[in-house]
């Protein structure tokens, strides 16, 4: 069993960075890691993810969004940069069962709470 907690969230202008932080209770070395976001009133949408040594981003955040892990901390990452007011929404972090190839959101087995990360105009 894994327990993710998020840290991070907070309100931001538009063009502010913030760095979300995800610890996990155990070792997470070989459990593929994302971050996921829900807007109000929308479907949670994926973010970004790390499996391995190969990360993977949603069109919308590519080249301002950079997730990274620490493994010996078992701390995933998500650097966000000159961020948007459509970036608004609660960031979730997930981690698939060990070895597990995760496709899409129903393949990831563990979920944190949640941070709020809000952009003003």
């Amino acid at each position: 069993q894994v327990q993710l907690v998020e840290s991070g969230g907070g309100l931001v202008q538009a063009g502010g960075s913030l760095r979300l932080s995800c610890v996990a209770s155990g070792r997470t070395l070989t459990n593929a890691m994302a971050w996921f976001r829900q807007a109000p009133g929308k479907e949670r949408e994926f973010v970004a993810g790390n499996r391995w040594s190969s990360t993977y981003y949603a069109e919308s955040v590519k080249g301002r969004f950079t997730i990274s892990r620490d493994n010996a901390k078992n701390t995933v990452y998500l650097q966000m940069n000159d961020l948007k007011p459509e970036d608004t929404a609660v960031y979730y972090c997930a981690a698939a069962a060990p070895l597990r190839a995760p496709n899409t959101a129903d393949d990831y087995d563990y979920w944190g709470q949640g941070t709020q990360v809000t952009v003003s105009s």
